[in-house]
């Protein structure tokens, strides 16, 4: 994965924020992102159980990790009962294409593509875990303010 954004060095490198998603059927949602979404599978660790542990996707720049719910540790516990998140996934060069994609593979549309006042074009889903993900022509960039 390539990426033009600057690390905090100020050199390229790789995102520095990747949301990170617990589900309770992560093979689901790892299905869902990679067929529906069309985010690729960078890396898929697995504990002896056979559920995901860990595992990385990306699309465009961007990274997202996800695992199953219901581990031990830190996290897992203060990620214990928690409710759906957002993600907003930029950049996306044809939003049209790209709804169509995962509306034929029954991904819940909340809303088609629409165009924004601030000059972006984006749809909302919801994913098999209820996080709500907004995918729009619109890129953000960090440290512009």
């Amino acid at each position: 994965m390539t990426t033009n954004a600057p690390s905090a060095a100020g050199t390229p490198g790789p995102p520095a924020i990747c949301p990170t998603l617990l589900y309770e059927d992560a093979d689901a949602a790892l299905k869902q992102l990679t067929e529906a979404f069309g985010f690729s599978t960078d890396a898929v660790y697995r504990e002896d159980d056979g559920s995901i542990m860990h595992a990385e996707l990306s699309q465009g720049g961007g990274v997202v990790m996800l695992g199953s719910a219901g581990g031990t540790g830190a996290f897992a516990e203060a990620m214990r009962g928690s409710g759906p998140s957002s993600v907003y996934v930029g950049g996306v060069p044809d939003v049209d294409a790209h709804h169509r994609r995962a509306a034929e593979q029954g991904a819940e549309i909340l809303e088609p593509p629409t165009d924004r006042d601030y000059g972006s074009r984006d749809y909302l889903a919801r994913d098999v875990g209820g996080n709500v993900w907004s995918f729009g022509t619109y890129l953000p960039a960090a440290g512009s303010a």
